[in-house]
């Protein structure tokens, strides 16, 4: 098969497989009674960021720990500026204290500690424990967050995620159907992964293109297409706290759940490239302060200023392509 059909055949598997991922396992939570804002941060946002855990163990596995890495900050920057600013111009998002409380530091500890932890540009399995047991420390947090929510909060994000579940009958059968789904979209999304890399990296070889610069672009965009998704159908709802959500967990997860799985996952440690190190590791903390700016001042992302964050993603993706390319 051709690199780019290979390519395009692996992402159409992905986001299949993505999908399949977030319906099983926001339907299984409703079965088993989870909260519905632990939904929305943790599981739908672990579900959309399922195929940057594919991508990222294969290419790991495939001595491509430079596109692993790459693939994590391109798909945090595509999140932060490009969506969340797509989202932003679609309607104005308000932000809850609760985010600005919790997960923006989170997001904000998460991106520096990356770089510090890559400064010797290699991420070993040492590296990987630790981000692994922050992204448990961090889902402890919100499960304690999650029993503080007001009755008016749990309603919302049960309309978002309870719908399906609640016309169904709760019992084994509805359990273990979702549980079937949630694991076919994992096999799928792992599948999809291996063509996406294979295709990606025989596209690079052919254009002269670093496998950073692949990973930055087209495979970070390819793979971010199920929070894209997500967040823009939840904006068009008006469900804005789980546009927000998605984003927010999905980024931090990246870093800590997805990344730290990588790395443990990988027996040789994935290699962290110079450029990524000290040129895109730092844009993604940038990302996620320049985010924060618009948080804190009336705790509203506007129109203006989603725009403005889609400004800034395309000048990034020009300058890669125009410059590092």
């Amino acid at each position: 098969m051709p690199p780019t059909a290979l390519f395009l055949v692996g992402i159409a598997l992905v986001l299949l497989g993505a999908e399949f991922v977030l319906r099983g396992a926001s339907r299984l939570a409703a079965l088993l009674g989870v909260s519905p804002m632990l939904v929305g941060l943790t599981i739908v946002s672990v579900g959309t960021s399922t195929p940057e855990l594919a991508v990222g163990i294969t290419a790991a596995a495939e001595g491509r720990g430079t596109l692993a890495v790459g693939n994590i900050a391109g798909a945090n920057i595509l999140n932060l500026l490009f969506i969340l600013g797509l989202s932003a111009l679609i309607r104005p998002l308000p932000v809850r204290l609760r985010s600005i409380r919790l997960d923006v530091p989170v997001m904000i500890a998460s991106a520096i500690g990356l770089i510090a932890i890559s400064w010797d540009g290699m991420l070993g399995r040492f590296d990987g424990s630790l981000l692994l047991a922050a992204a448990l420390a961090y889902t402890v947090a919100l499960v304690v967050q999650s029993r503080r929510e007001t009755a008016a909060t749990k309603r919302e994000f049960a309309r978002e995620f309870g719908v399906a579940a609640a016309a169904m009958r709760p019992g084994p059968s509805a359990a273990l159907r979702n549980l079937a789904l949630l694991a076919a979209g994992i096999a799928i999304v792992v599948w999809g992964a291996d063509l996406l890399v294979a295709g990606a990296a025989d596209i690079a070889r052919a254009l002269g293109v670093s496998d950073a610069i692949i990973g930055l672009t087209i495979v970070s965009i390819g793979t971010t297409a199920p929070e894209l998704a997500t967040t823009v159908v939840a904006t068009l709802k008006n469900d804005r706290d789980v546009a927000i959500g998605n984003l927010i967990g999905s980024s931090v997860y990246n870093i800590l759940a997805i990344l730290g799985a990588v790395c443990v996952a990988a027996p040789a440690g994935v290699e962290v490239g110079r450029d990524i190190l000290l040129v895109d590791l730092p844009l993604a903390a940038a990302a996620v302060l320049a985010c924060v700016s618009t948080f804190v001042t009336d705790r509203k992302i506007s129109r203006r200023e989603g725009a403005l964050l889609i400004g800034l993603y395309l000048v990034y993706l020009g300058w890669l392509v125009l410059v590092r390319a």
